[in-house]
């Protein structure tokens, strides 16, 4: 409801639950059902050990009135019913499905929560052990995880019932794209990638009688004796197998970490971490997605013969090279239209790593599609760790990164926090936070003006419009919060980046 409406309904009732039934309204956004809370602004809260019984909570407070009860007191506080996991430390939020997939550290346990009825509808089962890495398709079909301390990329096929281990060592970081047709996994300190593929009836038959009878760019099929998934390493396409699979030398990258999807699926690009992680440079690199495209059948076309070559990436006028450097860092980017926001730490002569925003321009005239901007200077955090981004109201772009008291800025006595607000409009850093703890959760409440955060295991807010804070009173959690949603968001796309 917007403020107005509800106002002129408040006239008739003042409680605000009274004022929906007395408006006759039982949907709001879209057609969506109204939730038993009454609420049509919730922000969602993943909180860890939030008393001495319990290891994890779900709960979510009205992003309205930035309350954690009813607006009649007469509910202390809102929850998702049924939820049991252990130590929940990030959110997938899918709001075009109604759903959250919610992962806990402490047990490995993918919950998936109905949003329209505010509770827990169980988890995801097949998921082996704990994952450093962990996404669901929207259509919560599959699961892709990374589980390394087990060496293995767990495919979870929800439509054959059935849980595919496949091993690789290292492995440590996993990316699907929006439409869940093409799942990326990346080993830690290697400058190599994978995808997995899931196998056809003749496919299967025909791989069943162990690694000599495998496509050789297969890493592991699983099970051997029929195989129904493989994992395979990017190999540019020197040869074709007795399997009609393309085969060669491993492409070359420079310590992968992360897979953005172009808005048309056709693209993936490779952020290519550098020397955050170990390597040489960060940089991003271009390949087709079609040949990595896992539904049983759907794969087409070839990989290119280099992960430096291919035909839509030039740099420079009439150049063939598609990767493109990013002196600032690349660890993660959000894209937004034909603009990719690049975050990342760059090291510096005395030995510490700084943030910084490179601005990548994926919409360019002639041969030359891709270029990158300067640096700009954001807040610090852990190189190649995992950071959180989000586009918001008012133009803003919100950027959260961990052990930020460990760069450059921090020691040298410059202003430091580990959450940045970046305005796309004049392409300036509008506010750094003063230092709160690590920023582990973002969310944009979309037409409200506002960001929820979550930082030092607390939970914030602040105004898009100028990035000042809001009193947090009411939304503070008894436990330790790790990640926010806002769960009423009108499109997938209000889904923290991490």
């Amino acid at each position: 409801m917007k403020k107005r409406s509800l106002w002129l309904c408040a006239a008739a009732a003042v409680l605000v639950s009274v004022v929906v039934a007395g408006c006759g309204k039982t949907t709001y956004f879209a057609g969506r059902v109204l939730p038993p809370s009454g609420l049509t602004n919730r922000v969602l809260i993943s909180v860890q050990n939030p008393s001495v019984s319990a290891a994890g909570s779900l709960v979510f407070v009205d992003a309205f009135y930035d309350i954690r009860f009813s607006y009649n007191q007469k509910t202390a506080g809102f929850s998702i019913s049924g939820y049991s996991g252990n130590l929940p430390v990030t959110i997938q939020n899918m709001p075009e499905e109604q759903v959250g997939a919610v992962y806990g550290a402490g047990d490995g346990s993918l919950h998936v929560v109905d949003y329209q009825k505010e509770d827990d509808t169980g988890t995801k089962k097949g998921v082996n052990g704990l994952s450093s890495s962990i996404f669901i398709t929207r259509n919560l079909r599959y699961v892709f995880a990374a589980n390394q301390q087990a060496t293995v990329l767990t495919v979870v096929d929800s439509s054959s019932g059935g849980s595919y281990a496949l091993g690789l060592p290292g492995v440590y970081r996993v990316s699907v794209n929006p439409g869940g047709t093409a799942a990326m996994a990346f080993v830690q300190n290697s400058n190599y990638a994978y995808y997995v593929r899931q196998l056809t009836a003749n496919e299967t038959l025909s791989y069943s009688g162990g690694s000599s009878t495998w496509p050789k760019a297969a890493m592991d099929c699983e099970p051997q004796n029929a195989p129904g998934w493989c994992l395979f390493q990017m190999q540019s396409p020197d040869a074709t197998d007795a399997t009609g699979n393309p085969y060669g030398a491993p492409l070359t990258f420079d310590r992968p970490v992360k897979a953005i999807f172009s808005a048309d699926g056709s693209t993936a690009y490779v952020l290519n971490c550098g020397q955050e992680c170990g390597g040489s440079a960060s940089s991003i690199s271009v390949v087709p997605v079609a040949p990595i495209i896992f539904p049983s059948g759907q794969h087409s076309g070839k990989l290119p013969a280099n992960a430096t070559l291919h035909a839509d990436c030039a740099a420079t006028p009439g150049a063939t090279s598609c990767t493109l450097a990013v002196p600032g860092g690349s660890s993660n980017a959000l894209l937004s239209n034909s603009t990719m926001y690049v975050v990342g730490q760059k090291l510096l002569p005395d030995g510490l790593f700084t943030g910084n925003l490179t601005m990548v321009s994926l919409a360019g005239t002639g041969t030359s599609t891709i270029s990158a901007g300067s640096p700009i200077s954001i807040s610090d955090g852990a190189p190649g760790a995992p950071s959180r981004m989000i586009m918001a109201d008012d133009n803003t772009l919100w950027i959260g990164t961990t052990k930020c008291t460990n760069g450059e800025r921090y020691a040298t006595g410059q202003a430091y926090g580990c959450l940045t607000m970046f305005n796309t409009t004049n392409n300036s850093v509008t506010m750094l936070e003063p230092y709160l703890g690590d920023a582990t959760g973002v969310a944009a409440v979309t037409g409200l003006h506002k960001v929820y955060v979550v930082q030092g295991g607390q939970v914030y807010i602040y105004h898009t419009t100028d990035g000042s804070s809001i009193n947090n009173q009411y939304v503070t959690v008894t436990g330790t919060a790790s990640d926010v949603a806002f769960m009423d968001g009108h499109f997938d796309a209000n889904n923290t980046v991490y």
